[in-house]
């Protein structure tokens, strides 16, 4: 299976979810079905069910994560050799063509947050801007039309 690439810091949060998945939700999901097997009746029980589907997510959840870090890449922005061009962990700064301004830093897929800067490494203006450097134009389709930005600085935090 491919590696997947992810910040340390993705990678910190993805372990501490599963931390808090498996010390804190899977007791409280076998509690509640502990519970709602207590009021007798199973075939008729909706917190029993409810119960129970918590838990299928829960576990779901837990595997998916586990998956995740074993295949993960760690990429760790500040040591990486990029001569100033743009690669995953880096940090770009973009003037649009009407004059916005943006900053962004290229993430693996778990850690985009677009609100938070943060764009994954598949997305369409990542995949524009991985290569590039400072000065350098890009177009990038997006569903709201072609997009025209200008790198004005990267950098690798």
């Amino acid at each position: 299976m491919p590696k997947t690439p992810m910040t340390k810091r993705g990678a910190e949060l993805l372990q501490a979810e599963l931390q808090r998945l498996k010390s804190v939700e899977r007791p409280s999901v076998v509690q509640a079905i502990a519970e709602a097997r207590s009021h007798g009746d199973l075939s008729e029980n909706a917190e029993y069910d409810a119960a129970r589907d918590r838990q299928g997510f829960v576990e779901a959840r837990i595997k998916d994560i586990e998956s995740k870090l074993a295949n993960a890449q760690v990429i760790e922005p500040k040591l990486v050799a990029a001569d100033g061009r743009c690669v995953f962990g880096a940090t770009v700064d973009v003037e649009a063509a009407d004059g916005g301004k943006a900053t962004w830093q290229i993430v693996g897929e778990d850690e985009a947050d677009i609100r938070a800067g943060r764009i994954s490494f598949s997305s369409p203006i990542a995949r524009a801007l991985i290569g590039k450097e400072s000065g350098e134009r890009v177009e990038v389709q997006t569903p709201g039309g072609v997009k025209r930005y200008e790198i004005v600085d990267v950098r690798y935090e």
